[in-house]
């Protein structure tokens, strides 16, 4: 079955299979009031349970990738049952259970167990899909991760329509029985290039607290961090923030979430595919900070705000903020892995990947949680929370500069 064997049967379509499965776990707005009013809990303790995912999504890809590096089927199976199981558990706890049981039983199973089959599902195309399209590593990963970032828009109808004309227990039960199809049809597709051959020896003496010690890649983890935390910051309160624009009810608030979604499936495309281009893939990230620090500091500039409503100009950059935001959150996830490989190759990608995404787990946990701390100090003051993004930004772009250099140290 020749035709099976090619780059877009055996990476693109299952890595797409696998990460737009995956990526419903950004669809966790769309159900998170009806779970909490299902239960008898409160949107903020139920909310726990996605901080918990993305957490043990970036811890679990730091820790398994020895695993994925030396199998990618037994990881694509991993990940397949673990992601599906937590969703069938989710609705189970959700049906049988109410309170503080309920809310236990959500934790660990779209927390813990949901979040361990993301980590290991999210790595385990990326190797593939770069030893495939070694000329072209930014569109390859760029494409994956895009189909974890659209993944949302495509999958919330469906919840919503089901929801709606089923039960939310359904939901679960339902998306669990498609995306099992979806990750099985994945795992069996994967497969990386004919002739690869992954060192044994290599792989068993890896030490991973080693490359914390290593310049390059701690700046590149810092800068993956920043991003990600000042994304979270500004991306999880978006709706709210529109609201000071537009005023409570506006139908830009229902609109603009949709466009900002989409910069950033555009961002994880654009920006990776741009750094095949590049000199140095570091220069992406440089474009991402710059931009970011531009319009932070432009959303800073104080404009009149009457009756609850703002100046058009005013509108006009807060809406440019969103989606400048966006963009570099998106690009900063694809580049990441045709960065790593160009600064410490492809023999232990997987493994460096993994860890960087422990990245991912922090800030999960910092983002939003530092705007609710700003916005609970100040009393609802926005500015603040603009203030200390665009310090974090200018941090992140130092580091970009002085420590994430060409030169590729060893990883030993």
């Amino acid at each position: 079955m020749q035709f099976l064997n090619n780059k877009w049967m055996r990476a693109a379509i299952p890595a797409l299979l696998i990460h737009c499965s995956i990526g419903t776990v950004y669809c966790w707005s769309t159900f998170k009031q009806a779970i909490a009013e299902r239960i008898g809990m409160t949107d903020s303790a139920v909310g726990w349970a996605f901080s918990l995912a993305i957490f043990f999504l970036g811890m679990s890809a730091a820790f398994a990738g020895k695993m994925v590096e030396k199998d990618i089927h037994k990881s694509s199976l991993i990940s397949c049952l673990c992601f599906t199981t937590g969703m069938i558990g989710t609705g189970l706890f959700i049906q049988f259970t109410t309170g503080i049981v309920a809310l236990i039983g959500i934790f660990v199973c779209y927390g813990c167990i949901m979040g361990i089959g993301l980590g290991i599902g999210y790595l385990t195309p990326v190797k593939t899909l770069m030893l495939w399209f070694s000329e072209n590593k930014g569109l390859a990963t760029g494409i994956s991760i895009m189909g974890f970032g659209l993944a949302k828009a495509i999958a919330t109808p469906f919840m919503e329509l089901i929801q709606k004309n089923l039960d939310i227990t359904w939901m679960f039960y339902i998306l669990g029985g498609v995306y099992f199809v979806m990750m099985m049809l994945g795992h069996f597709l994967l497969k990386k290039p004919d002739g690869w051959v992954e060192s044994d020896e290599a792989n068993d003496s890896f030490k991973p607290l080693s490359m914390f010690k290593n310049r390059v890649f701690l700046g590149i983890w810092l800068m993956f961090f920043i991003n990600i935390h000042c994304g979270l910051a500004l991306i999880s309160y978006e709706k709210q923030i529109l609201e000071i624009v537009f005023g409570a009810g506006a139908v830009a608030i229902a609109v603009i979430p949709s466009i900002t979604a989409a910069a950033n499936a555009l961002g994880r495309i654009g920006y990776s595919t741009i750094s095949d281009k590049m000199k140095q893939r570091n220069t992406v990230y440089k474009i991402i900070f710059a931009s970011c620090i531009a319009i932070t500091a432009a959303a800073l500039i104080p404009f009149a705000i009457t009756n609850g409503g703002a100046s058009i100009v005013f509108a006009v950059i807060v809406i440019t903020l969103l989606l400048v935001v966006n963009l570099g959150y998106g690009g900063g996830f694809s580049t990441l892995p045709a960065l790593l490989s160009e600064r410490f190759g492809m023999e232990q990608i997987s493994k460096i990947h993994g860890l960087a995404l422990s990245a991912w787990a922090v800030a999960g946990i910092t983002g939003n949680n530092m705007s609710a701390l700003i916005l609970g100090a100040s009393g609802g003051v926005y500015d603040y929370i603009l203030i200390a993004t665009l310090a974090l930004y200018v941090v992140a772009l130092i580091v970009c500069v002085g420590l994430v250099r060409k030169k590729s140290p060893t990883t030993k």
